[in-house]
């Protein structure tokens, strides 16, 4: 009589072995299916049903696509006719430096080899602001979550070198001539299938100049710039630059600074430097005045500066001292608490970030030199990291109040300032390409901040709403004061 039994029993475990078997199988297609990429309203969506045994991918929603087979003439051929590209804001000419010097070590520039006991370690270089686009590129290429599969990419990048393209002509008064690439450029990208996914708008592209460069709004040769952002195509992209524009798809990204690190250490040690760094003068300016720029209030903050014990003025420019060596400048930053930031040619400045490079709190006199340029790096509350004081005209620019108003600021809460500046270094620094920092550095938060950008547009189309609506809509409040009560 036992046998039937342990026969019935041995049955009943099979057959349990055998659903069970069955329903894992079962449970793993499904979650197999569910992880591919559907498409709904032309928008690509990553659904993935994760189990608790089922490790989730750690590039969800951070994937990105490149152009990687954007023609050689948007990017690569700039850097091999390098003697052709100028290195600053003037056409280039006989007289004026050219950039092949500063696009080896993938665009950081030559390394700095006599740091004069200033900089303190290997990770200096002499970077010129205009390779923010290649040095972007050559981060880009070793970003961990990069995809050969478009549809499963959450934004795509355009590796095209905008602004070296666009300094070849920026002074040519065929306007055809001018712009002659920024057309060409959004042609072939209109023309590729990645672009009707959304219609561009999870594109982006990266310069290394202003935003204002690629927005001439008339037919006149006498007004400055391309037109690319005006292109039907182009404004359906977002572009990050080092200042941005009024219009919505414009996003200012950090200017690149001569300290590129190879790890963590190397910005431990520089923070750890200009935290205990003695600084005899309460205030600085580094740079040059503007004459031929009325609304300047360079020359009155120069005359503030001279007609003070407590101030140094480092005066750059053919007349005065030459500013294109870091070591020169970060020299006078390092000895100071506060470093004066007017506007110069446009709102934004380079020394800025040096400035906060330095352990230097910066002073502001017009919300769009950082403010309400860098929303992705600095934080919200400028009060904790910077002083500000406005200066709508040039004659509100009262005298002595300067000096009255640093003066005014507690020795404690000068101290908590520096210490935010400081901690905000890395977010403010673009790593070397060559290597990778633990902590974020200002490639990774532009990569964030990007993505977000772009997923909201997503949810947009998700709830079945007009996406062109705001996209490139200007915002005149990025140039504006704040309001103040009487």
């Amino acid at each position: 009589m036992e046998k039937p039994l342990a026969g019935k029993c041995h049955k009943e475990v099979w057959f349990g072995i055998l659903v069970s078997f069955v329903l894992c199988f079962t449970i793993l297609c499904f979650d197999y299916s569910t992880s591919m990429l559907g498409v709904y309203n032309g928008v690509n969506l990553l659904v993935r049903r994760v189990h608790p045994y089922i490790t989730r991918d750690s590039c969800y929603g951070r994937y990105i696509y490149v152009h990687d087979d954007l023609p050689a003439k948007f990017n690569d051929d700039l850097l091999k006719n390098c003697q052709n590209l100028t290195t600053g804001s003037k056409p280039k000419n006989s007289d004026t430096q050219n950039m092949c010097r500063y696009i080896v070590n993938l665009g950081l520039g030559p390394e700095i080899e006599e740091p004069e006991g200033v900089l303190a370690n290997e990770s200096w270089f002499i970077t010129n602001p205009y390779l923010l686009e290649v040095i972007f590129h050559n981060k880009m290429k070793q970003y961990k979550c990069l995809t050969n599969n478009s549809n499963q990419a959450s934004a795509i990048y355009v590796p095209s070198y905008v602004g070296l393209d666009a300094s070849l002509h920026l002074w040519d008064f065929n306007l055809t001539v001018r712009d002659y690439s920024a057309k060409d450029l959004v042609g072939w990208l209109s023309g590729k299938p990645e672009w009707k996914k959304m219609w561009g708008r999870d594109h982006f592209m990266v310069a290394g100049r202003t935003s204002w460069d690629f927005r001439r709004q008339k037919e006149n040769s006498s007004d400055w710039g391309t037109n690319l952002r005006f292109l039907p195509e182009s404004m359906n992209m977002s572009m990050l630059s080092v200042e941005g524009s009024l219009w919505k798809n414009d996003f200012a990204i950090p200017y690149p600074t001569n300290f590129h690190p190879k790890n963590d250490s190397d910005v431990v040690q520089w923070q750890n430097r200009v935290r205990s760094q003695k600084r005899p003068f309460l205030f600085t300016f580094v740079g040059a005045p503007r004459p031929d720029m009325k609304d300047s209030i360079r020359g009155k903050l120069i005359d503030q500066c001279q007609a003070s014990s407590n101030c140094k003025f480092l005066h750059c420019g053919s007349s005065g001292i030459n500013c294109n060596n870091p070591v020169t400048v970060m020299r006078v930053f390092e000895s100071s608490v506060y470093c004066l930031q007017p506007p110069g040619d446009s709102h934004t400045r380079r020394s800025t970030f040096d400035s906060f490079l330095a352990g230097c709190i910066p002073v502001f006199f017009h919300p769009a030199t950082a403010y309400t340029q860098y929303l992705w790096h600095l934080p919200e509350n400028h009060t904790k990291y910077s002083v500000f004081i406005p200066v709508k005209e040039v004659e509100d620019l009262k005298e002595g109040i300067i000096e009255k108003t640093l003066l005014g600021i507690s020795k404690h809460e000068a101290l908590a300032m520096r210490e935010q500046v400081i901690r905000l270094i890395p977010n403010l620094v673009y790593a070397d390409p060559r290597s990778k920092l633990e902590t974020e550095d200002a490639f990774d938060l532009a990569v964030q901040g990007i993505l977000e950008r772009i997923e909201n547009v997503r949810e947009v189309i998700r709830e079945r709403k007009d996406p062109s609506i705001g996209f490139a809509d200007e915002d005149n409040f990025k140039f504006t004061f704040p309001e103040t009560p009487e």
